[in-house]
Formats: structure tokens, C-alpha cells, sequence
């Protein structure tokens, strides 16, 4: 009996079992899927935060952010059909045609490509460049920009390449204000269906003409003024204008330089330059290159006193006639070496208060001497110190008047040579600020140094974020 026990308790065991081992099977299974479910949370965990600590990491280092800008591809009528019908911008008294000017991305000839032989101590970057032509310019560069993108949601700003100022001078014999006028309200009914153009209805756009702001701004009140009305349309009151020459009472105008002669590939040629006019001997102690203007009006009375006080301090001050018939202008080098002869270079206004010749005699060394706070000062505040008397002399046009005929000289020749000397080298400082380099311009990794059109963009970018600051607040 017992071993018939035995062998029913045997035989019964692995029945007995099998409910055991299907739980414990069970268990590990459920135990399996929960370290799965786990291993997959901690992958994807993982992942995600490797995925967004990449993208926090381009982000720190996209140089590009806070910087890209966006160029409107405007029909071409409002810019490359303009220089093609080059021609017609050319004036009777022009001495050389328009045309000329566009070459080499608008600075225009080469100087020495024309079989004269200059100076050795200018390099080929040197060009015979039209004071007009900052917007064929300023594209020209802003086509080589290093942070431009068709992404319009990561854009800082919107770059609109009307070449304006030429498209005035093509119309300028039109007496039909309705006729010059056509283009500049055509270019806003364009952008104004441009989906850009709505998120701050234009205050993040900007436009660069390469003419003084009275040319765009022609009274409603007389047509038969010049100029266009470009800037008193109600849409421009919103973007901002960077012009050669601002008008006062804009809020949205920033004056830039005129370009100069100089145009250089790489920083090492701007340092080059620097070091040889430290170097250069100045025998002449205050110069004017300019012409005659209509003594009736003010600037006209200032500018006149000058050429006086200059002719009569004939031992001291050298004066450069550039008078139409004259022709004492022409030569660009015959300018340069005047102002790097010069300690002080005379800038009265002009036709307007601002003058191309402002940037010649800094990029000479040429200390400059104002007589009227607008023609630098309240102009050019992104590209010039704060520090005005450091760089530069002001003598107020009252002074002028009751000082007799030498008291230009006077108030030169009164000034200490030592602050003379550390004018001059705050006046070499600024050369880098003041020329609008080459578009291909050699930059290499870890470059500061900042041209015109850098010192430019990054003002007008500053200048919109403000102004998409207040909209947000």
C-alpha cells in the first residue's frame, strides 16, 4: 500500500506544480514588459533631452541670431532696370556718364586702369567713386551679408533695394510730380502685399538712399518744388531711411557716410593705410576744396567767408578751387593729397549741411573743422564719437563773422600741438567706420574690425528691436 502511495504521490507532483510555474512565468513576464516600458521611457527621456540640449547648443552658438535680414526681391524696375537705363540719370554737366560709376559694384573706375600711373603708396583698392552711389553700394554688400536668409520668421530686419536716390535723378526734368513721384507709392503697393510687410506693417523694414532727405521731400503744399515725396508717404513714416544726410526733425532717418575713395579687401589693407598716414608730413596747417555757393543764402555767406579767410591766410591754408569750370576736383588723388598734406580740412555746408568731403580729409588724417553742429554732430551719431572735440573743431558761424578776416588761423594756431597730435591719431581711429569695404572682403575667423555698412546694419537692427520691444510692451 504504501509503495502504491508512493507512486500516486509521484505521479500527482508535477500536477501539483503546474500552477506554480505558470505564475512564476507569468510574473516574469509582467516584470520583462515593465523594465521594457521603463527602458523605452529612459530612451526617449533621453532622446528628448539630448534633442533640445542640441538645439539650445546651436542656438548659443548661431552667430546669426538677433542678426538675420531678410532682402524683398522688389521687381526690377525699382532697381537693375533703373541702372540699365543708366543714361538717362546722366546730367548735362556731368563730365563723365553715370555709367561709368556703376562699374566694380558701384565704386565706379579703378583709379590707375586708365594708364595714369598713381603713387605707389595706394594700393589698387582705390577707386574714382561717385558720392551718389551708396545704394548700388549698399546692396551690392548687403547681397555678400553673412546672415542673410529667406526663413522671413527668423529675419531681425527687412532690407527694401529701391535705388531711389538714382530713380529721382532719372526723373529729375520730369515736371510732372506725378511722374517722379509714381515710383515710390508703386514700391509700397508692392510691399504691402508682401506677407512681411504685415507683422509690424513695415517697422522692421529699412531703406538706404543715397541722396541728402530734402530730395524726398518735396512740400505737398508747392509741386512745383523739387524733390519727390517719397518720405512723407504715409507708409514710410514707419520704416527707417538710412540716408547721407537726415533731416532734423525725422524720427525714423539715420544718417550713414558718404562714400569715399577707398575700398579696401582685408583688414590688414585698412591697417596698412592707418600706418602711412601717421607717418605723412603735414606743411600745410588748414585747407578748403570746394566751390563758390549763392552768397544769399546762409550756407552760401559762410562758405564765402571761408574762401576768404583761407586766400588771405594764403602762407597757412591752401584752397582747392572744384568749381565746375575749374576743374581743381576732378582728381580724386589730387584731393587726397591735399587733405594728407592738411592738418585741418575746412568743411562748411554746402548745397546741404553734409559733405562728402567730411569722410576724404578723416580718411586723409585730415582733422575736420565744422561750422554748423548738422553737418556732423546730430548727423552721424552711429559712425562718430560722442566726444566731438576730440576728433574735430567747431567754431559757431557767429564767431566767424565778428572775428575779422584771420581768425580761422588764429583759432587753429592757438590750439596746443599736443592736442593737435592726439586728434589726429582719434581721427586715424575712425577710418575702419568711415569706408565701405569690398563686398568679398577677406574676413577671417574671430574679425572685429567694422566698415560702414557693419557699423550701419548692426545700428538699424538695434533700432528695430526697439521698436518691436515697444509693440510687444
Amino acid at each position: 500500500m504504501k509503495n502504491n502511495n508512493s507512486s500516486s504521490s509521484i505521479k500527482n507532483q508535477p500536477c501539483n506544480k503546474k500552477p506554480t510555474i505558470l505564475l512564476l512565468l507569468l510574473s516574469l513576464l509582467t516584470t520583462s514588459l515593465f523594465l521594457l516600458r521603463l527602458s523605452q521611457n529612459k530612451i526617449i527621456l533621453i532622446t528628448t533631452i539630448t534633442s533640445d540640449s542640441d538645439h539650445h547648443h546651436r542656438d548659443r552658438h548661431d552667430s546669426c541670431l538677433g542678426r538675420y535680414i531678410y532682402i524683398h526681391n522688389l521687381p526690377s524696375r525699382f532697381n537693375t532696370d533703373i541702372l540699365q537705363d543708366c543714361e538717362s540719370i546722366t546730367r548735362p554737366k556731368d563730365k563723365i556718364s553715370i555709367c561709368k560709376y556703376l562699374d566694380n559694384f558701384g565704386f565706379g573706375p579703378r583709379i590707375g586702369d586708365d594708364g595714369v600711373s598713381i603713387d605707389s603708396k595706394y594700393s589698387p583698392s582705390w577707386y574714382a567713386t561717385n558720392q551718389f552711389m551708396l545704394e548700388v553700394i549698399f546692396h551690392e554688400k548687403m547681397k555678400m551679408y553673412e546672415c542673410l536668409t529667406r526663413n522671413s520668421s527668423l529675419a531681425s530686419a527687412f532690407y527694401i533695394p529701391y535705388y531711389a536716390g538714382l530713380d529721382f535723378r532719372r526723373n529729375l526734368r520730369r515736371r510732372s510730380v506725378a511722374e517722379r513721384d509714381a515710383a515710390g507709392k508703386e514700391m509700397f503697393e508692392w510691399l504691402k502685399k508682401q506677407p512681411q510687410w504685415k507683422g509690424m506693417s513695415g517697422k522692421d523694414h529699412f531703406l538706404v538712399t543715397g541722396r541728402i532727405s530734402r530730395d524726398f521731400r518735396r512740400n505737398p503744399d508747392n509741386n512745383s518744388l523739387w524733390g519727390t515725396n517719397l518720405m512723407l508717404l504715409p507708409e514710410s513714416q514707419n520704416i527707417s531711411f538710412l540716408t547721407i544726410e537726415r533731416s532734423p526733425t525725422s524720427h525714423n532717418e539715420f544718417a550713414i557716410p558718404y562714400p569715399t575713395y577707398f575700398h579696401p579687401t582685408s583688414t590688414f589693407e585698412i591697417r596698412q593705410w592707418q600706418d602711412k598716414i601717421k607717418l605723412t608730413s603735414r606743411t600745410i596747417l588748414f585747407s578748403f576744396a570746394g566751390a563758390q555757393r549763392r552768397s544769399r543764402s546762409q550756407n552760401g555767406l559762410v562758405r564765402t567767408q571761408v574762401i576768404e579767410q583761407c586766400k588771405s591766410s594764403s602762407k597757412t591754408c591752401r584752397f582747392l578751387d572744384c568749381d565746375v569750370k575749374a576743374n581743381g576736383c576732378d582728381d580724386p588723388m589730387s584731393l587726397m593729397k591735399l587733405f594728407e598734406s592738411s592738418v585741418f580740412c575746412l568743411q562748411p555746408p554746402g548745397d546741404s549741411l553734409t559733405r562728402r568731403s567730411v569722410f576724404d580729409s578723416i580718411l586723409a588724417g585730415c582733422i575736420p573743422v565744422f561750422f554748423n553742429q548738422g553737418s556732423a554732430y546730430k548727423q552721424y551719431v552711429w559712425h562718430l564719437p560722442n566726444n566731438d572735440g576730440e576728433y574735430s573743431v567747431y567754431i559757431p558761424v557767429k564767431e566767424l563773422r565778428i572775428g575779422g578776416k584771420s581768425k580761422i588761423e588764429e583759432i587753429l594756431q592757438g590750439i596746443p600741438n599736443e592736442k593737435v597730435i592726439g586728434m589726429r591719431e582719434n581721427v586715424i581711429r575712425l577710418v575702419p567706420k568711415i569706408v565701405y569695404t569690398k563686398p568679398n572682403r577677406y574676413k577671417p575667423d574671430k574679425e572685429t574690425l567694422e566698415d560702414a555698412f557693419d557699423v550701419a546694419v548692426k545700428g538699424v537692427i538695434k533700432r528695430i528691436e526697439e521698436e518691436r520691444r515697444e509693440i510687444q510692451e
